[in-house]
């Protein structure tokens, strides 16, 4: 038997890789970017140094996080896809933030609304070097005040969870692979007008470009839950990019499958112990729970409309999230519902 050409097999990982980025980005449905460079991962986090983490539990948790950063948008992109300006000041911020995990009963995907109110543990700027006590605010702020090592922190904190591999998609690739994909078919049922966004759908069924899907993910003030509404939209979206992603049309299609891993290649980051292999690995989890062998819930919350100093934010359901986080880290069957 004629062993396969060097070529072929170059040709097969690259396929790989295009998969791996297809499904990584329909995942995180609502604003990410992930970072490739070339052949290899961007691994600009570094999660071996955190102090104070959890215990390791069982099964495998990842941090999955869409970004607000506009790397890889032309100024003329950036007015078009109504992205606004990340000031330095602020630093770029959490559009959405997941924790995927996997173990001995199959994936659970639960969304971590970035409003979520939560403590913040003590840091060290990393810009100023000055210390800062731990304090309360916005979950998304984490990643503003000290990037992906400190919101790491902060789910592991919260959760009692051992974050094991971390990843980040921004604004430039996700729309850059709906586009690649031919868009997403989404149904709507009601006329969406939001003008932060751009967004502007008729009730019905659509099939969302890259402007428009990252619209729809992003926008919130058209959703009676705001925040919450915000991310179910976006494992809404995530679900039918799966789909797309996965589907034989793409897949099967060389052109499409390299113009969407080329939409991806250069915009994904990971932590340092990320690899393809640990890819892969996440990449099969998500088919199973975009295909329903899974569970996608938000964590329980008691109050959607908290008033705090940072303004309106989303406090957790106690006992509720206590227990679907004890689940997770005992890798138990999830028993407890939204």
């Amino acid at each position: 038997m004629r062993k396969p050409s060097r070529r072929r097999r170059s040709r097969a990982r690259r396929a790989l890789r295009a998969v791996c980025v297809l499904v990584l980005l329909s995942l995180l449905g609502g604003a990410g970017t992930y970072v490739w460079a070339g052949s290899r991962l961007d691994s600009q986090a570094d999660l071996s140094g955190l102090q104070d983490r959890p215990a390791p539990g069982r099964g495998t948790n990842y941090l999955i996080v869409g970004s607000d950063s506009r790397e890889g948008l032309t100024d003329r992109q950036t007015k078009d896809l109504h992205t606004g300006s990340s000031l330095d000041s602020e630093g770029r911020r959490t559009d959405s933030m997941m924790v995927l995990h996997t173990g001995a009963h199959g994936a659970t995907l639960t969304s971590l609304p970035r409003d979520s109110w939560v403590t913040i543990p003590a840091y060290v700027d990393p810009k100023t070097g000055i210390h800062h006590k731990r304090a309360k605010n916005k979950l998304n702020a984490a990643f503003s005040l000290g990037g992906p090592e400190l919101l790491v922190r902060t789910v592991e904190s919260n959760t009692g969870l051992r974050i094991g591999h971390y990843t980040e998609i921004g604004f430039a690739g996700f729309v850059g692979i709906v586009d690649a994909v031919g868009g997403v078919r989404m149904c709507v049922d009601r006329h969406i007008v939001d003008e932060k966004s751009g967004l502007d759908l008729t009730k019905g069924c659509h099939n969302l470009n890259g402007r428009e899907a990252l619209g729809f993910v992003r926008q919130r003030h058209q959703e009676k839950e705001g925040d919450l509404g915000r991310s179910r939209n976006q494992q809404k979206f995530l679900a039918a990019l799966a789909a797309k992603a996965a589907s034989k049309n793409v897949l099967l299609n060389p052109s499409t499958a390299y113009n969407t891993a080329g939409a991806g290649l250069d915009t994904l980051i990971v932590d340092k112990s990320t690899g393809l292999p640990q890819l892969t690995r996440l990449f099969t989890a998500m088919r199973k729970i975009t295909s329903g062998n899974g569970k996608q819930l938000t964590v329980p919350v008691s109050t959607t409309g908290l008033t705090t100093s940072k303004g309106s934010a989303i406090a957790w359901d106690k006992k509720k999230s206590t227990q679907l986080f004890s689940d997770l880290r005992e890798d138990r069957q999830v028993r407890v519902r939204e």
